[in-house]
């Protein structure tokens, strides 16, 4: 069935159209299809929380406009652990569907650990051969009661509960002045 329609056109020219209207299943097809499609989210980076995980080891999480009463399995791009659990993720969403969400970050809490400065001055060099470390102060190694440390001033301090010094030739002990007890 076809329907014509007359109207005025460019100049007033009397203009006639023909139209076949749309089949009424395809068009309660084409709405249903839309309504049942959960609307996409867009904004960007929403917040939520990870609650949990699901029986296939996926975080889940819970934040608002979820369409749904329940926690969402997540994909993520970072590793995310069982202490991680009530921690607030940075999410996006597949294809802007509500119903995907992508955890992308978890947020660092405020001052929960102490600022890490940049590795300046702070050098060690592995070659296979030699280890070399560099400090503008000093340098210590500990373990339990023993330490080594090498200080700015040109001192070697050793220190533990007993000492040892062996060698398969001359054991040399050579100062400015040497004492003994």
């Amino acid at each position: 069935m076809e329907l014509e329609t007359r109207g005025a056109g460019p100049g007033g020219a009397s203009v006639l159209t023909t139209e076949t209207p749309a089949d009424p299943v395809d068009t309660l097809l084409a709405e249903t299809s839309r309504m049942s499609q959960p609307p996409a989210l867009s904004g960007g980076v929403k917040l939520g929380t990870v609650v949990g995980w699901d029986d296939a080891g996926r975080p889940l999480v819970a934040f608002a406009d979820n369409p749904t009463d329940e926690p969402l399995a997540a994909l993520a791009t970072v590793a995310v652990g069982a202490e991680d659990v009530g921690r607030e993720a940075a999410l996006l969403f597949v294809g802007g569907d509500p119903t995907r969400p992508l955890i992308v970050g978890l947020l660092q809490p405020p001052a929960a650990r102490t600022p890490v400065a940049a590795a300046v001055g702070v050098e060690a060099r592995v070659d296979g051969e030699r280890i070399e470390f560099n400090a503008e102060r000093e340098i210590v190694f500990r373990c339990g009661k023993s330490s080594i440390t090498l200080t700015r001033a040109g001192k070697v301090l050793i220190e533990g509960a007993y000492l040892l010094s062996r060698s398969t030739g001359v054991n040399r002990i050579k100062g400015g002045a040497v004492q003994l007890n």
